[in-house]
């Protein structure tokens, strides 16, 4: 790849990366749970899972999966269920008044949020869409290896996406750890859980 063709692939990233989605959503709400390094912790987790990806990508597994209308529809209901038990959560936390969205000290919570980016970020069939559509257009197979290729866009953009992530939990950080935000710690919980619960729902009836 030329460095012309490089450098378009980084600004395609960050384009992409900037735009506001379900990885913001997810590192907002964690954020608005604990301190920054709690957003940093689950936009990590996230970047793992893109790794994975992009290791699924390279040995064709994403294909299998792509091609499988099963077992798309297993990896999809898998994530929309894990979204969906997190939403809940938030929402039972809301209603029992034990709000976590204000700066908190359990450190225990803090570790969770790590696995837990990284099982959503796997379990999300359009993370594996992307690769397949996204990063092969900046393949250029005369000059070496695909799958070697593919390996090493795949790095960059788990990199740069991590990058985008981390530049959100700051900001939420920022915005929701104000005292002032304190008062409303009940109602910004359960917002998160109806955005993760959404989310779900867009992830569950979404087509192939």
């Amino acid at each position: 790849m030329d460095l012309n063709s490089l450098l378009l692939f980084v600004v395609a990233c960050l384009a992409i990366n900037l735009i506001p989605g379900p990885d913001v959503i997810y590192i907002v709400s964690n954020t608005m749970r604990g301190k920054l390094t709690t957003g940093f912790k689950a936009a990590i987790g996230l970047g793992v899972g893109y790794f994975i990806h992009t290791l699924a990508a390279a040995l064709g597994l994403s294909a299998i999966i792509l091609s499988s209308a099963v077992a798309f529809s297993a990896v999809k209901l898998l994530g929309a269920a894990y979204l969906v038990y997190l939403g809940v959560q938030s929402l039972l936390l809301m209603w029992r008044g034990d709000s976590k969205i204000v700066v908190g000290e359990n450190a225990e919570d803090k570790k969770n949020v790590f696995v837990q980016g990284v099982i959503i970020s796997v379990l999300n069939p359009k993370v594996a869409l992307f690769f397949l559509s996204f990063l092969p257009q900046f393949i250029d197979t005369s000059t070496g290896s695909a799958s070697m290729q593919l390996l090493v866009l795949g790095l960059l953009f788990s990199a740069l996406a991590t990058m985008c992530n981390i530049l959100y939990a700051s900001v939420g950080s920022w915005a929701f750890s104000r005292p002032n935000s304190q008062r409303y710690s009940r109602s910004l919980e359960g917002v998160s859980g109806v955005l993760l619960i959404g989310l779900a729902s867009k992830v569950a009836i979404s087509d192939r």
